[in-house]
């Protein structure tokens, strides 16, 4: 069993804590509107936290949007020393044609630059859309989650997590590597929006041999 805290409210921290609860994981939900949060983790299951108090969980799900997310971890300041926080962000600039972060950077690398020291940010189900998430394995198959961190620890602990949620974890490498991830969101944009037209897929890994 694993404490998870997922800061946020919106579809990808419902389809997340509702897998990682179904996955034997204990869960707090954490947003600023104190009443909704209440509502949120009483309808899932989950315990409500509080925004700004030290998250309860040693994993730490970023399921805000990105241009909150370094806001976000530096308001935790040390609470978060010790604790694995998993970026889920995608920082896709509005006209979904690249990133808002500074050349040769990712979102997880400027959120880990906010984060303080004995914080392991990992870069994590940032490819996977909520719904897709939320429906689980296709056929039988587990659908794959790409990981990247600079702890090996830390992205097994993640690994594990993900694990539980009934996935398929594949470690991507370094910290850095979150740009590749990030541009392999991109690149599922671009198709939702000129040729799939929808949001009902995922991006895998087909082992041959």
């Amino acid at each position: 069993m694993r404490g998870i805290s997922i800061v946020g409210l919106g579809n990808m921290a419902g389809a997340l804590a509702t897998r990682a609860l179904a996955g034997g994981n204990t869960v707090e939900i954490i947003g600023r509107d104190p009443a909704r949060t209440r509502e949120w983790a009483a309808a899932l299951g989950a315990t409500a936290g509080t925004a700004g108090a030290a998250p309860a969980g040693d994993i730490v799900v970023l399921a805000v949007p990105y241009a909150a997310a370094a806001t976000v971890v530096g308001e935790y300041g040390d609470a978060l020393r010790g604790k694995v926080v998993i970026d889920i962000t995608n920082p896709v600039s509005p006209d979904l044609k690249g990133f808002v972060t500074p050349d040769g950077s990712s979102g997880a690398q400027e959120i880990a630059k906010a984060a303080p020291a004995g914080a392991y940010v990992v870069k994590a189900f940032n490819t996977l859309f909520s719904q897709v998430l939320a429906a689980g394995p296709v056929e039988g198959r587990p659908l794959d989650v790409f990981i990247a961190g600079d702890d090996a620890r830390a992205k097994a602990r993640v690994s594990a997590f993900a694990e539980s949620l009934g996935l398929r974890p594949l470690d991507a490498g370094e910290l850095a590597m979150a740009r590749a991830l990030e541009n392999v969101a991109l690149l599922e944009l671009g198709l939702m929006t000129h040729s799939v037209r929808h949001s009902d897929f995922s991006v895998g890994v087909t082992l041959l041999g």
